[in-house]
């Protein structure tokens, strides 16, 4: 029978444990979250992010800017909230706008108080194997975290990251091969996908392609982590039905998979309890 891998009770258990660790800090964590325009979803986002921060006793501010707002504009508050010694943390929600760059903005802001992970500096340190006190991207993160629910020893497994942006696919394969898995990437490109999951004791998803993992695509006791959510239409009441890039219903029905996370549910709650941990451990690295 295949184990539902439960994001909401894992993310529920790491917050609960921060919310602990917490209570012996002298000040509290705080980190500022950078929001420009009206994006429906980035409001979502943020708004989730704030709640949860504040539920454990972690402060989050927010600073929103319009969707004409300037480059400077944007750099300027990113180079206040750096040398605020009460900012331990800095979020940019993305998408920004088109006349905004986006990789200038994230290398600005100070690799200590880059809490999404995303600052060269921090996805260098990923690459070469640094990972004590390195912030690291939240998403990939929490899938390590949920695979080690289930297999506590990586090495060795094969390993297929399906999937190469540079939030998700590609600093979720250098975690993988720190933990002596043997990893391939697939993508766009790739043509023998199928043959590729059969080998693979673990697929990880992350493209945004519904149904795009089957059934027929499992090896037996494969360890399945969704990471996308996609819309498939909507219920009577007129909420969005979620979906990621496995069948999930099929995979299950068959029984050969070990363990799936599920859309909604799975990755998502995890990537905010990791987005709080990171706050936490930039806390304590500042306050060295």
């Amino acid at each position: 029978m295949t184990i539902l891998i439960d994001g909401k009770k894992i993310a529920s258990q790491i917050k609960e444990n921060i919310k602990k660790e917490l209570e012996s800090l002298t000040s509290k964590p705080s980190f500022a979250i950078i929001l420009v325009g009206n994006n429906s979803a980035s409001e979502i986002y943020v708004r989730n992010k704030i709640r949860e921060a504040q539920n454990i006793g972690i402060i989050a501010n927010l600073f929103r800017f319009s969707e004409d707002v300037t480059q400077s504009e944007i750099t300027n508050k990113i180079k206040e909230l750096n040398k605020d010694d009460n900012t331990h943390g800095i979020i940019i929600q993305m998408p920004l706008p088109k006349q905004i760059d986006t990789k200038e903005i994230i290398n600005i802001i100070n690799p200590s108080k880059d809490v999404d992970g995303f600052n060269p500096i921090n996805v260098g340190k990923l690459n070469i194997g640094i990972e004590k006190d390195t912030l690291l991207p939240c998403t990939p993160k929490g899938c390590i975290y949920l695979l080690k629910t289930i297999e506590e020893n990586l090495s060795g497994k094969n390993a297929l990251v399906i999937g190469r942006s540079n939030i998700v696919g590609r600093p979720l394969a250098n975690l993988l091969v720190h933990e002596n898995c043997t990893v391939t990437m697939a993508h766009s490109h790739t043509k023998n996908l199928k043959d590729l999951c059969l080998n693979s004791d673990i697929i990880i998803s992350a493209v945004g392609s519904p149904n795009l993992v089957t059934a027929d695509m499992i090896k037996k006791d494969a360890i399945l982590i969704d990471v996308a959510i996609n819309q498939k239409g909507m219920t009577e009441s007129g909420k969005h039905i979620l979906c990621g890039d496995m069948d999930y219903n099929s995979i299950l029905g068959a029984g050969i998979a070990k363990a799936i996370s599920p859309v909604p549910g799975g990755v998502g709650p995890m990537t905010i309890a990791m987005l709080l941990s990171n706050v936490l451990t930039a806390y304590n690295n500042n306050s060295k």
